[in-house]
């Protein structure tokens, strides 16, 4: 049996089954196995494993009769078992019932006598209030208020409770009988509610909440309870600003003005907001005070906060752009000395005092002037939100007079004054001529100076009579700017000159306009030619690119006129050859298509009829008169063109002096 239980595997399967038989069974195996495969034997092991099957079948059948049994005799017993506690159950919810009525029935009764007693208590109880209100009513008829209640600071909150019943009371007496009485009871009234009030402020100040929900709960019940939130309000924000402010009040004036802006905005931008809903007639002006009040002491004094900064910031900014430079500042006289000097400098055109070597720089930086700008730019919109209406013009010129006097004097200013001493003598050989790029760079700033002037200070001050005021000190600092611009101009082209007149004097030969050997010239034009042509062009692209609109063209016509006078007077040094005629025609058609760069119609027209003159050098004696007739030389003086004739070789031979007469 014990081998056929071995047999059973989960899960059973009849066919395994019947192969794990097979194969354990000897002579159960195939043909091909160590022992003979035997039928007979096979089949006996069949039928007794059979048998084996059929008892192991009968033993089990009686062991599931058996459970079976003992389960249907366990179940009749819980069935028992539940029916004898349905039957408890039901017993104890009866008595439940019962208990239910009976705790209804007591709590009857003490509701009925609780209300016996309350109907015998209460009016005892007013009586007694009566009694006592009766008392403190006739303290204050008498005049004189000895009850502890009212001696008592401590006892405030009594003494509240029973002035606000003797208020409701005095308001039903009769005014021509307990006038006086009536006035006592109203003084005492608002005594108290203004002390409940100073309580609660000060409970606020000390962060002691309880106190607060206590006193609070004491003024409900007055008239000036809308006082105590107006407090709370208050002392919350004031509370708020202070600790905002007065920590970097002294110490950073930055922060300190940027926390006011900040806090000053987003308290009127609410105060906007509460203008929407119903607040009473007078809101806006209920508003104002409110906010007045919150930062009066901030408002007061913000424009001398403000202007100390942008000061003291201003000042900074360039200091620290002139370290970077490793440069000194020059002190730049003031006075009647100074006055003198640039009187004379206007009107002479010389330089007063040792030129100075800036190495190329124009002590001129956009990053600073944006930074200057910017300050003052931020100056500008506190200045509109924090200041009085009536203030704001005038605070606002105290600010444009710091960013005149930082930007366009202590940089602007000094930055010409620099680069005028830095302008070279109009003499002077391989000079560096860097007041252009400070042209330059003025006029950027100028441009930002006056853009900033138009979209921030004109909106503050364009209904007051500082417009016209800040409009005059802004014609005047640049009527300056400009006068010194003018002579760094005019002292400049100078040097372009001189510099013209030592390319000439180095390069220039004489033999060039009168060669030895007439039929041996090779060159177009001349190399003093080419090299002051170079120059000239390397000038006029300088020139464009640092000014702009017709100050351009003015300064190019300048130049132009100066260059042609140049060339006009330097041709008149030489003695001309039939040749070098031809050569001096040339340098000077080089010369007028460089002119041609300037796209300045006079300066064009100075160098056609220099170029006219110059035929006058090479034509045949019997056409000097049919020339000088002609369209471009017939305006000119006679004693021009006979200065140039003059110029030519054979200027004394008669025949030439004759058709010339």
């Amino acid at each position: 049996m014990a081998t056929t239980a071995e047999l059973f595997e989960e899960p059973f399967v009849a066919d395994e089954y019947i192969e794990r038989l097979v194969w354990r069974t000897p002579g159960g195996g195939s043909r091909g196995g160590p022992e003979a495969f035997d039928p007979k034997r096979l089949l006996e092991e069949f039928v007794n494993h059979i048998q084996e099957l059929q008892i192991m079948d009968e033993r089990i059948q009686r062991k599931v009769e058996k459970l079976e049994q003992q389960c249907q005799k366990e179940a009749k017993e819980f069935a028992k078992k539940v029916q004898e506690l349905q039957k408890s159950n039901q017993v104890a919810f009866q008595h439940f019932q019962e208990l239910d009525e009976h705790i209804s029935y007591v709590a009857t009764k003490v509701c009925h006598l609780g209300d016996q007693l309350e109907g015998v208590n209460t009016p005892r109880q007013r009586a007694v209030e009566a009694q006592k209100l009766m008392k403190y009513f006739n303290e204050f008829l008498d005049g004189e208020l000895k009850s502890d209640v009212f001696t008592n600071s401590e006892k405030i909150k009594e003494a509240a409770d029973i002035i606000q019943k003797l208020h409701l009371i005095a308001q039903e007496l009769p005014f021509d009988r307990f006038s006086e009485v009536k006035s006592k009871i109203a003084s005492k009234y608002h005594d108290l509610e203004c002390q409940l009030i100073q309580e609660f402020t000060s409970a606020q100040r000390r962060g002691e909440i309880s106190r607060m929900r206590e006193v609070a709960a004491v003024l409900l019940h007055f008239k000036g309870y809308s006082h105590c939130v107006d407090v709370y309000i208050k002392q919350c924000q004031e509370s708020f600003v202070k600790d905002q402010l007065e920590e970097c009040r002294k110490s950073d004036a930055e922060q300190y003005l940027k926390n006011l802006y900040d806090l000053y905005t987003r308290t009127t931008n609410l105060s906007s907001k509460l203008m929407e809903f119903n607040l009473g007639t007078d809101k806006q002006t209920f508003l104002s005070k409110l906010i007045k009040s919150i930062f009066i002491s901030y408002l007061e004094n913000y424009i001398e906060v403000e202007t100390g900064y942008l000061k003291s910031r201003s000042a900074m900014i360039l200091q620290r752009y002139y370290d970077s430079k490793n440069h000194q500042k020059r002190s730049i006289g003031t006075g009647g000395i100074q006055d003198l000097k640039e009187r004379i400098r206007q009107r002479t055109n010389l330089p007063l005092g040792p030129s100075i070597d800036t190495h190329g720089e124009t002590f001129l930086s956009q990053e600073v002037v944006v930074n200057l700008l910017q300050e003052t730019k931020q100056a500008f919109e506190r200045c509109h939100r924090l200041s009085d209406p009536s203030d704001l013009p005038r605070n606002a010129f105290r600010i444009f007079t710091i960013l005149v006097e930082f930007l366009c004097i202590e940089h602007i200013d000094y930055a010409l004054e620099t680069g005028l001493a830095g302008i070279p003598s109009s003499d002077s050989k391989n000079a560096n001529l860097y007041f252009l790029d400070v042209v330059h760079q003025a006029n950027t700033i100028f441009h930002l100076f006056d853009k900033q002037f138009n979209d921030h200070l004109m909106p503050l001050i364009s209904s007051s009579p500082k417009l016209s005021e800040c409009l005059q000190k802004k014609k005047e600092i640049i009527e300056q700017m400009e006068m010194k611009l003018d002579t760094g101009i005019d002292r400049t082209l100078n040097c372009m000159i001189g510099q013209m007149k030592h390319i000439l004097a180095a390069e220039q030969k004489k033999t060039d306009f009168k060669p030895e050997d007439e039929n041996n010239v090779l060159i177009q034009y001349t190399n003093a030619c080419v090299k002051v042509c170079a120059y000239v062009r390397k000038q006029v692209e300088k020139i464009k690119n640092s000014m702009d609109g017709k100050n351009v063209d003015t300064v190019l016509m300048e130049l132009g006129v100066r260059f042609h006078r140049l060339i006009y007077e330097h041709l008149q040094q030489y003695s001309y050859s039939c040749m070098g005629g031809m050569l001096a025609i040339c340098d000077v058609a080089e010369y007028r298509k460089c002119a041609k760069d300037f796209k300045i119609p006079l300066v064009l027209q100075l160098f056609d009829t220099l170029h006219a003159l110059c035929n006058l050098l090479v034509v045949a004696p019997d056409n000097l008169k049919q020339v000088c007739s002609g369209e471009q030389l017939a305006n000119l003086d006679k004693n021009i063109l006979h200065s140039f004739v003059q110029l030519r070789a054979d200027y004394r031979s008669a025949r030439l002096a004759r058709h010339f007469s």
